[in-house]
């Protein structure tokens, strides 16, 4: 296992663009860590920096408080499992999981290397699978005999290159669970590339958020979710995504399309001067009125509903709104940012499922004000983060994190039988 540090890395190409623009972080040992972005906001250039297929322009790189920006990738003890498996077709499943083993030449004989390839084997219940090629597998089987190459290795840490994002949700969902079960039994030190934020936040202890080759913010997936430092970290986690609405500043209150709300306490010193803030509400905060669930400061509001999506065990309902002015120029920014495709402006409301809202009714709608979050649309910060919450969040998360892995060390130790 091993801790990571990055200090202030840059990488820069040919034409001076930073992909990825002084980053800085330190994972822990043993710690589950992930790098989520859009397209092109430089996570896999990241983690190629890490691995060493990738040069460092400027900053630090330390692998248990050593400098490695000078070593080649096989100096690093780091182990990659890259998005195509990179699995040698005519080798079998057993030769491909020993391949690394074998190309340490005479530092394992073949008792050693057969007991590792069949450990390994047997945590990724591919033992019946061993004299088989890669061509006769399924998608999800490549995928655990590229795992399988990683785990023999014996590496410091484990590092993985978007490695779902070839297989269909069903197979998806199923791997996520195998590589966090792996993770937590090796106890291994691992980071995580995806753009995937259902993979986001379910794998990872902590999740980096990328823009533009800039880190955003650095947190428990919880600590994102409930506390985001601004409007693109608050777009970006969370399905659907959260619903932005401009607020017009009318003395104590919020003017929204659909509301009247009054200013949060902690907003009011950090909005001073402002006549228009951004709202931010998540869509299942929004409650249908008619089924009783209304918080006791709830606002009430009632609107015409576009179109509903009933999926079983929730349902979607989408209210239309207009934008204009600076907010709307925000807006559309902001959704550039996040891969969106320029839908026109609606509101999500993540309904209970037994609500009988059909497309065309003017529903009553309530949320609470208190969950609320408000955004300053001219540099996107938060206003509404609680610093001390969030730091209450993360010391809770790790200590979580401590507590999974002596959990998982004690699973291993225990007898069999």
């Amino acid at each position: 296992m091993a801790e990571i540090t990055l200090q202030n890395i840059v990488k820069k190409y040919g034409d001076g663009f930073p992909a990825v623009n002084d980053v800085s972080l330190d994972i822990r040992d043993g710690e589950f860590m992930i790098f989520v972005g859009p397209s092109g906001c430089g996570k896999s250039t990241l983690l190629r920096m890490v691995v060493g297929l990738e040069d460092i322009t400027s900053g630090d790189l330390l692998i248990d408080g050593s400098k490695v920006n000078d070593l080649s990738p096989k100096d690093r003890n780091l182990s990659m499992v890259f998005q195509n498996y990179a699995l040698y077709p005519h080798l079998s499943v057993f030769e491909n999981i020993a391949f690394p083993l074998r190309l340490a030449k005479g530092k394992h004989d073949e008792a050693q290397i057969r007991s590792k390839v069949e450990n390994a084997a047997d945590m990724l219940e591919l033992r019946e699978h061993l004299e088989r090629k890669p061509g006769n597998l399924s998608g999800g089987q490549r995928q655990r005999v590229a795992m399988g190459r990683a785990i023999v290795r014996d590496a410091d840490a484990f590092l993985f290159d978007e490695p779902l994002s070839n297989l269909d949700a069903k197979l998806r969902g199923q791997m996520r669970t195998e590589i966090a079960r792996m993770q937590r039994r090796m106890g291994t030190t691992t980071i995580y590339v995806t753009h995937d934020q259902t993979e986001a936040l379910t794998l990872g202890d902590r999740v980096s958020v990328l823009k533009k080759g800039v880190l955003q913010q650095c947190a428990s997936p919880r600590e994102l979710y409930d506390q985001p430092v601004n409007l693109f970290v608050a777009g970006f986690i969370g399905t659907p995504p959260m619903n932005f609405l401009p607020a017009e500043v009318r003395g104590d209150e919020l003017v929204l399309p659909f509301s009247t709300v009054p200013i949060p306490p902690a907003v009011k010193e950090r909005a001073a001067g402002k006549d228009l803030l951004i709202v931010g509400i998540r869509p299942e905060h929004i409650k249908d009125a008619r089924l009783g669930d209304r918080p006791e400061e709830a606002a009430a509001f009632s609107a015409v509903v576009d179109v509903t999506e009933w999926l079983g065990n929730e349902q979607y309902a989408y209210v239309p709104f207009s934008v204009e002015g600076d907010v709307a120029h925000k807006l559309e920014e902001l959704d550039r940012d996040l891969d969106g495709e320029g839908m026109r402006t609606q509101m999500v409301v993540n309904l209970d499922p037994r609500s009988r809202i059909l497309e065309g009714d003017e529903a009553d709608f309530v949320f609470d004000p208190a969950v609320m979050h408000v955004f300053d649309p001219e540099g996107g910060d938060c206003l509404t983060r609680d610093d001390a919450k969030a730091a209450e969040i993360a010391q809770q998360s790790e200590a979580d994190r401590k507590r999974a892995l002596e959990r998982a060390r004690v699973r291993e130790e225990r007898p069999v039988g």
